[in-house]
């Protein structure tokens, strides 16, 4: 079984990779939780999940996220109670923001490259990916508890901290995928379907 999103554990310490190329080429399982856990995006009913406005609105801005980063693919995606799950795929790297990325002689923008800076992007791409779907995600929920009457949230729509696994081969791509896809089936047995209703 995967190990999945566990809050007692991934909120107190930076859960990415201190020295993973995230800019990279390759594919991210990642999933994104409600703040506090709470249930704002539908519910699971025999075995399928039945999706309220705002879970086809998480649904709708996951859709647009390859329309703003021309370098993506997505996979496989759910939306659940009070999380989300997906593939991204990073298919090319060209356009990406680079920090330092020394010509022939060396040099960086006609500077000398400071001794010991690492050669790393300033701009790492699965970040960005994240953060433009919740800030977009929360000011449509935001507007939409104005008026609409939606479930308000408490201080913000999502954790601050989110899971991202590195899917290393095409074995683990299936073992995810399956999983993503069977969700809704195996709700009951989610570690994050007892946590609190909205």
């Amino acid at each position: 079984m995967l190990s999945m999103y566990n809050p007692d554990y991934h909120h107190r310490r930076s859960i990415r990779l201190p020295d993973y190329d995230y800019s990279g080429m390759g594919q991210y399982f990642i999933t994104i939780c409600s703040q506090n856990m709470v249930y704002l995006f539908g519910r699971v009913e025999n075995g399928g999940m039945i999706l309220n406005p705002a879970g086809r609105m998480a649904q709708k801005w996951w859709s647009k996220l390859p329309n703003k980063f021309l370098t993506i693919r997505l996979g496989v995606f759910v939306v659940m109670p009070n999380h989300i799950h997906g593939i991204v795929e990073i298919i090319d790297d060209v356009g990406a923001d680079l920090c330092v990325c020394p010509n022939q002689q060396g040099r960086h923008r006609g500077l000398p490259i400071p001794p010991g800076l690492p050669l790393r992007r300033s701009q790492q791409l699965i970040p960005r990916v994240v953060q433009w779907f919740k800030t977009m995600s929360t000011n449509e929920y935001i507007k939409n508890v104005k008026q609409n009457n939606w479930s308000p949230f408490d201080q913000r729509l999502w954790q601050r901290n989110y899971y991202e696994h590195i899917i290393r081969n095409q074995i683990e791509y299936q073992k995810i995928s399956e999983y993503i896809i069977n969700n809704p089936l195996n709700w009951d047995e989610d570690r994050n379907s007892i946590k609190k209703i909205g």
